[in-house]
């Protein structure tokens, strides 16, 4: 993988098969979903409800409609997908289990990257301060987030236990390294591939 390429988005590189299909949900300009054809020549499509950013993706001659992805993905046939992205959008959707089920309908596997609400300067901030955080993992105030949910790691993975959800692997991140211990409490940032095929699951820590 080359070296200039980010640390987040090398891992969602690393899971995706040469020339397999791929949707990008809330691909935002477009930039991961361009990396992905070029360097694994993906047959790709995205979907993004800002207008600017749209625009951005048609500039780049990306195949990217506008759409709320919070009405559903009916359009779309069962599996009809390598792979649905969620980078960095689940936590801004207004139902999140709705479109994540979508998602797992659409796509024989599915890629979900979220900030981890549970970083341990988030908890310092909120203790300390008595603040809603601000870091650089999440930079935003509470009154101008785009963010709607907050959700850790821990969160996410006792989810997927509940609904049947198979990982079948993850990574963390923080400050553009990879972190293997207590992720919960270390990491800023979670990528966790998943499908719906009821079989055990990698053992993640």
């Amino acid at each position: 993988m080359n070296s200039a390429v980010r640390l987040d988005y090398q891992i969602i590189l690393n899971w995706i098969s040469h020339r397999s299909s791929v949707l990008d949900l809330g691909c935002g300009d477009g930039t991961l979903l361009t990396l992905l054809i070029k360097i694994k020549d993906v047959h790709a499509q995205g979907i993004e409800i800002n207008e600017n950013a749209v625009h951005d993706c048609v500039t780049k001659g990306l195949n990217v409609f506008q759409q709320d992805i919070d009405t559903g993905l009916s359009e779309y046939a069962d599996k009809s997908f390598s792979y649905v992205m969620l980078n960095q959008t689940l936590q801004q959707v207004k139902n999140p289990s709705f479109v994540l089920k979508e998602a797992l309908r659409v796509g024989k596997k599915v890629i979900v990257s979220f900030p981890n609400f549970a970083h341990y300067s988030a908890r310092i901030s909120i203790f300390f301060k008595g603040k809603v955080p601000v870091t650089p993992a999440l930079p935003y105030a509470w009154y101008n987030t785009p963010n709607l949910h907050f959700l850790s790691i821990t969160d996410f993975k006792n989810y997927c236990k509940k609904k049947n959800i198979t990982i079948e692997d993850a990574a963390f991140t923080a400050r553009n390294k990879k972190i293997m211990l207590l992720p919960n409490l270390r990491a800023e940032f979670g990528f966790f591939l998943l499908s719906n095929r009821l079989k055990n699951s990698k053992n993640i820590h």
